[in-house]
């Protein structure tokens, strides 16, 4: 991964700082060390963000917890508007302030995802709880012709890419640094085949 520009890590440094208040005191992650924290969390959705193609504009991480990867994918990626949705009241706040304090313009979902009534451009998704189902709500999600971005396991995923259901193709798996398993699982949602045309004869 290349190195960050000098202003960049500075607002990673604020950003880190914030986390590891907070995970004080709300649950964000059960790593507690920086450099856990730094090699797990931050590097992991940094690559994800210089991972994701170019023309995306609008993005939902779902079940965005304490940020990851949406609030790194918008630090790395201004040009993608990014809804963080999290349904934990205490972790969307964790959000809200994280946002404010980094002067992004992020928007925080504090419900179920279901109810966000709009489709995006990609929708990420990383250690989220009951991972298959929530699959199978972020693809419906997905724009026609746009993306799903899964920080999983190699071994996890092929289930994964199976539960979005068959409207995806999916690009060779991407290796994240620091691991020998943790990979991104990348799809593209298939156009919609128009409609046949009503045939004239009975």
């Amino acid at each position: 991964m290349p190195p960050l520009e000098p202003f960049l890590t500075a607002r990673f440094d604020t950003y880190l700082s914030l986390f590891v208040r907070w995970n004080q005191r709300v649950n964000l992650s059960a790593i507690r060390h920086q450099g856990g924290i730094i090699s797990r969390h931050f590097v992991e959705s940094i690559s994800c963000a210089l991972a994701l193609p170019v023309g995306i504009s609008s993005l939902l991480d779902l079940g965005s917890g304490g940020g990851f990867p949406g609030i790194p994918i918008a630090l790395c990626r201004p040009e993608i508007s990014v809804t963080l949705a999290e349904s934990n009241g205490k972790k969307a706040a964790f959000l809200q302030e994280a946002g404010r304090q980094l002067g992004l313009s992020t928007k925080v979902h504090g419900r179920r995802a279901e109810e966000l009534g709009e489709v995006f451009d990609c929708v990420t998704m990383r250690a989220v709880d009951r991972m298959a189902d929530a699959v199978q709500i972020g693809s419906r999600l997905v724009k026609a012709g746009g993306w799903l971005a899964l920080l999983t396991t190699a071994p996890e995923a092929a289930g994964l890419q199976s539960a979005a259901g068959p409207g995806f193709v999916w690009n060779a798996t991407v290796p994240l640094p620091g691991s020998t398993e943790r990979v991104i699982a990348l799809g593209q949602k298939i156009a919609a085949a128009p409609s046949p045309e009503p045939s004239l004869r009975d």
